[in-house]
């Protein structure tokens, strides 16, 4: 009853936060690049939760999510720009085949653990990129020219069907097993869980949702490159998820955030801008390395103040 409960206020929250947004962009309050920025802000959330499940919630140390990302910005483009299908359409097929990649890179990558499992997923996204910079009919090294179609109405849409899709995946059976797998993947497999079934599960659904995130990013930009998508791609979607804490989805979300927020309104000074950034890093591992949320959520926090008040009225 509870879940129910905080669904249909996620629901409300979002439908008021989604109309706001787009009442402040019609009236022209927020002008083109602060609306730019909040699309910016939500493709980056949805790759870090995507690389949240895989990370956070299995534990298989991923650092190829710029590769996935390639593969939905450049096929999504294709369908867009050559064959003149919808952009929703393009965004789809782009996830679909982004969830291809990663069970061709899954199925075999996934039985590697630590170290050896993010040296072979940074290795396919290197492929990946190497593959498209070599490929004429995309541009080659020069980019590919791709309409400006992505707008606020998009990148939510997408946005809540990614957090929806992953909150419930996390708490639903499969999820359960993923969480055990990450705690311990010899306990979870004497026990009966097939593990690189759902490490594979995993790495295949945060791969469509990051195909999804390439669709919105290629069609945010005029042009996409393969070096739009190179090994630091995927590094700063990892810091989004380590700095918003491993296993913490409302930490993945608001890292994004803050991170996003940094980086673009310090783009001007770029010297400032990385150090400025570092900084933050360097502190937060200091200081707080378990991340901003460690592994708890929102809701943990909102229950725990109820929880002290009700305890505060009693007395």
């Amino acid at each position: 009853m509870k879940k129910v409960k905080g669904f249909w206020l996620f629901l409300i929250l979002s439908i008021v936060l989604y109309g706001t947004v787009q009442l402040l962009i019609n009236a022209g309050i927020l002008n083109q690049f602060y609306s730019n920025t909040l699309i910016f802000i939500g493709i980056n959330i949805i790759l870090a939760v995507s690389l949240h499940l895989v990370i956070g919630i299995t534990g298989q140390f991923s650092i190829g999510h710029a590769g996935f990302l390639a593969v939905g910005a450049y096929i999504s483009a294709i369908f867009t720009m050559k064959l003149q299908l919808p952009l929703p359409i393009a965004i789809l097929v782009g996830g679909i085949v982004a969830a291809l990649a990663g069970l061709i890179v899954g199925i075999p990558s996934l039985r590697l653990k630590g170290d050896y499992l993010a040296i072979a997923t940074l290795g396919f996204a290197e492929i990946i990129r190497i593959v498209f910079l070599n490929i004429d009919y995309v541009g080659g090294a020069a980019g590919m020219q791709v309409s400006h179609l992505t707008n606020w109405t998009y990148t939510f849409i997408c946005l809540f069907i990614t957090i929806v899709v992953i909150m419930n995946f996390t708490n639903s059976r499969h999820g359960r097993a993923c969480i055990s797998v990450r705690e311990n993947e010899i306990a979870a497999d004497a026990m009966g869980i097939n593990t690189v079934y759902y490490k594979v599960i995993a790495f295949a659904l945060g791969s469509f949702f990051a195909g999804v995130a390439g669709g919105l990013y290629a069609h945010n930009f005029y042009i996409i490159q393969p070096t739009n998508f190179g090994f630091l791609k995927s590094f700063d979607i990892l810091i989004f998820v380590v700095l918003g804490g491993l296993g913490s989805l409302s930490g993945a979300v608001i890292s994004a955030i803050l991170l996003t927020l940094v980086s673009t309104f310090l783009q001007d000074y770029p010297e400032t801008r990385m150090i400025i950034y570092s900084l933050v890093l360097v502190i937060v591992m200091l200081y707080r390395p378990q991340g901003l949320m460690g592994t708890r959520e929102i809701t943990d926090i909102f229950g725990k103040w109820k929880n002290v008040k009700s305890v505060k009225g009693g007395n």
